[in-house]
C-alpha cells in the first residue's frame, strides 16, 4: 500500500476534491457573497448584481460538469 493516502492512490483523491471539494467551497463562496450583500446594506438590485458577477465563474464550473456528463467525458 505504498502511496496511498487511507487506501485512495493520487488519482482517486484529486478526482474527488476536484469535484466535491471545489463544489463545497463554491457553496463556501456563495454564502461570503451573501454575507458581503447583507452588511453592505446592498438592497435587492445590489444583492442581485453581486450574486451575479461573482457567482458567474461558478456557473462555468457547473456547466463543465454537466457537458461531461452529457458527452460522457
Amino acid at each position: 500500500m505504498e502511496g496511498t493516502v487511507f487506501g485512495f492512490n493520487e488519482e482517486q483523491i484529486a478526482d474527488f476534491f476536484s469535484t466535491w471539494g471545489v463544489g463545497a467551497f463554491i457553496l463556501f463562496m456563495l454564502f461570503i457573497i451573501g454575507e458581503i450583500a447583507w452588511r453592505s446594506k446592498a438592497g435587492k438590485t445590489g444583492t442581485f448584481v453581486l450574486f451575479f458577477v461573482l457567482a458567474f465563474g461558478m456557473l462555468g464550473f457547473i456547466a463543465k460538469g454537466i457537458i461531461q456528463k452529457i458527452w460522457g467525458i
